[in-house]
């Protein structure tokens, strides 16, 4: 009998490792690549490197007017293209100081909740995915052919509406689709506990989530992030109902804000799914108020060319991921001599700096998937 010895290097044992997760790996919504730095199988540092789906739309916002701008301002977080809409027209629309019909209000905040329900209940699918649970994702999707429907009928896109105009929406309502709408929603919350028995009441999620990724209140406020993450983080903040817009004034015995003291994983999933929860009643309590609305217009007659004063304004909106701002400068031309874009993802996702390093590597993926971000969000 021959034995043989295989050597693995001097210094293996204390040299780190550099590892590349991505730009192409099913645990990254998309190009974003981290690079981390192992010591075994314990994380030591952790660098996001962001940029692969950049596509410069600040700088195309200053070549087109503002009615094409809506068009690109709707693509960085393709799960939430109508709030992205409607932070540009909100923004153009304070520098006009124009009033927007009181039915066209309800009704952005009614798009507004559905769309929040359509981004939140992707990551409720795809998340227990990621986790190597399989079921979650086709209930998800199921759900959100539901809504989605009812959002292609009013709009005309599955994902991209552009139902938005400076001035209000582009058109009325289908005939019957208030009660089309009211379906739909109903039946979305009839099934909705799917998610709390399949997935929080499973053992394995729990085990794999509770205590994982902890992210302290001081790291939320440092890096700025917002949404559920940072209400996981028990930062208990909502534009919707601390600056509010639309008709979430109104709507302020119905608006829940969702917060968790913990700040790991679990609490994150949890916020999100509550969170849901809410905005399909804020949708029911919408409806139920444009079905007693008298009928009347849904947008404000425009100028052929549109022009917004010299000056500057920000209008921010409480997006599905987060805080999402526009930060208008104007020179009084009919397009923006400047337009920020201030996205919910790219302050998130720096939180993984903090988050990463002394975790393991079988956690990263749970803590990458908890952060909920859209890679076109961050890359803008």
């Amino acid at each position: 009998m021959t034995e043989t010895t295989v050597g693995i290097g001097g210094a293996a044992e204390s040299t780190d490792m550099v590892l590349n997760i991505g730009p192409q790996h099913p645990s990254t919504h998309g190009v974003l690549r981290l690079r981390l730095v192992l010591d075994g199988e314990r994380v030591r540092s952790a660098e996001p490197v962001i940029g692969y789906m950049h596509r410069g739309a600040e700088k195309l916002f200053e070549a087109r007017d503002y009615r094409q701008i809506i068009m690109l301002a709707n693509r960085h977080d393709w799960l939430s293209a109508f709030s992205n809409e409607l932070g540009v027209v909100l923004a153009v629309e304070r520098m006009l100081g124009m009033e927007v019909p009181e039915r066209a209000v309800w009704l952005r905040t009614l798009l507004a909740e559905l769309n929040r329900v359509l981004n939140h209940l992707m990551f409720l699918g795809s998340y227990p995915l990621e986790l190597g649970g399989i079921t979650p994702v086709f209930h998800a999707f199921r759900e959100r052919e539901e809504l989605q429907t009812v959002m292609e009928e009013v709009s005309g896109g599955r994902m991209h509406y552009m139902f938005n105009r400076v001035g209000g929406l582009k058109e009325d309502l289908p005939a019957g689709w208030l009660g089309r709408a009211r379906h739909a929603v109903a039946e979305v919350r009839s099934r909705m506990d799917v998610y709390d028995r399949l997935v929080l009441g499973n053992e394995i999620f729990r085990g794999r989530t509770r205590g994982v990724g902890v992210l302290a209140p001081e790291a939320v406020h440092a890096y700025g992030v917002s949404g559920p993450i940072a209400r996981a983080s028990g930062v208990d903040f909502d534009l919707r109902r601390d600056e509010p817009y639309l008709a979430y004034a109104e709507l302020a015995d119905v608006l829940k804000v969702v917060t968790r003291e913990e700040g790991d994983c679990l609490a994150r999933f949890e916020c999100l799914l509550e969170q849901t929860h809410n905005s399909l009643e804020l949708a029911e309590a919408c409806l139920e108020r444009l079905a007693e609305l008298p009928p009347g217009p849904v947008n404000q007659r425009l100028p052929k060319v549109l022009k917004a004063p010299e000056g500057a304004t920000y209008a921010w909106t409480e997006n599905p991921l987060g805080l999402n701002g526009y930060y208008l400068v104007s020179k009084g031309e009919k397009t923006p001599y400047r337009l920020k874009l201030r996205s919910a993802s790219f302050n998130n996702i720096q939180a993984l700096i903090e988050l990463l390093p002394g975790t393991l590597v079988a956690d990263m993926v749970a803590i990458l998937g908890s952060m909920f971000f859209v890679v076109g969000d961050i890359d803008k």
